[in-house]
């Protein structure tokens, strides 16, 4: 299978259920919304090292939001519910609540027994001083601030999502890499229900399972670095000179095939010698998502 004659190899990327919130946030500009976003995502990269999996999946107008003002739409992801609501609360209180003129408000349907508590558990800052507001059925916190109130609703909605769908872009240079990894995250970023959670969307230290350290979990993926290809068992073909990885989160697996499928087209350009995906052997991640699959039958 082909792409603009670039291989796409017979291989799967390994995907894992993990527990979603979507969080949408809004504030008296754009430019405050996306600042908040940014910071309530930091840090979010790989539930390996961080409490959650985090990024903005779209931009709102003033129609999508609740208050008619301008937001961000955020996916946050984790291991557990429990684990989801402790990275919320700290990552609400402590850059969405900081943060100036901005609200945050539920994105997902509330079912019973599969919700968190978010603005419940941010009210008592307000030290006594809050408010509750039951609209519709739904209860929101007026908490006391400098400039005003910050809102925040009380109980999110979540989900079980998949994380980890991806795949590996080979190429010649790292400026070739580099500028395919950047059309392919162009592309996926115009798709619905999914992030990219790592930095500006691209991953340069791609990892296998364990290591030769024992307090190690994890460590560098080593059969696709260039530097290493006389000393390891290489999975590179001849000529590759750098190696990126598109990883993608999203609400449902079809979410995800989607965004890998747009990002495949996307990052097949002059300069890349073939397109692969990361896996652990199938022994791992349930979610098995097969790149020829994921083409289907659209490209020979």
């Amino acid at each position: 299978m082909n792409i603009n004659s670039i291989p796409i190899e017979d291989t799967f990327a390994e995907a894992f259920p993990m527990t979603a919130a979507r969080l949408l946030v809004t504030a008296v500009s754009e430019e405050w919304a996306r600042t908040a976003g940014q910071v309530a995502t930091g840090y979010a990269s790989s539930v390996i090292g961080c409490d959650a999996e985090a990024g903005i999946e779209r931009l709102l107008s003033r129609e999508d939001t609740p208050d008619g003002r301008p937001g961000v739409s955020l996916l946050l992801f984790a291991f557990s519910r429990d684990a989801l609501q402790k990275a919320a609360i700290s990552r609400v209180g402590q850059c969405i609540l900081t943060c100036p003129t901005t609200a945050c408000y539920n994105g997902l349907p509330v079912v019973k027994d599969k919700s968190i508590r978010i603005g419940g558990n941010l009210r008592f800052f307000g030290d006594g001083f809050q408010i509750s507001k039951k609209l519709e059925g739904r209860r929101y916190w007026r908490i006391p601030v400098m400039d005003g109130e910050f809102t925040c609703e009380d109980v999110f909605g979540t989900i079980k999502g998949v994380a980890g769908g991806n795949f590996l872009i080979l190429a010649k240079t790292q400026a070739d890499a580099l500028g395919s990894a950047e059309k392919a995250v162009e592309a996926i970023r115009k798709a619905p229900g999914v992030i990219l959670p790592f930095p500006g969307g691209i991953v340069r230290s791609g990892s296998k399972v364990g290591s030769r350290y024992k307090k190690l979990k994890a460590s560098t993926n080593d059969a696709y670095c260039p530097t290493l290809r006389g000393q390891v068992n290489t999975a590179l073909p001849e000529g590759t000179g750098a190696v990126y990885e598109i990883v993608i989160d999203g609400i449902d697996q079809a979410s995800v095939v989607e965004a890998m499928r747009t990002g495949i087209h996307a990052a097949c350009v002059p300069g890349v010698i073939a397109i692969s995906a990361g896996n652990y052997g199938g022994n791992l991640g349930p979610f098995h998502l097969h790149l020829h699959k994921v083409l289907g039958d659209e490209v020979k």
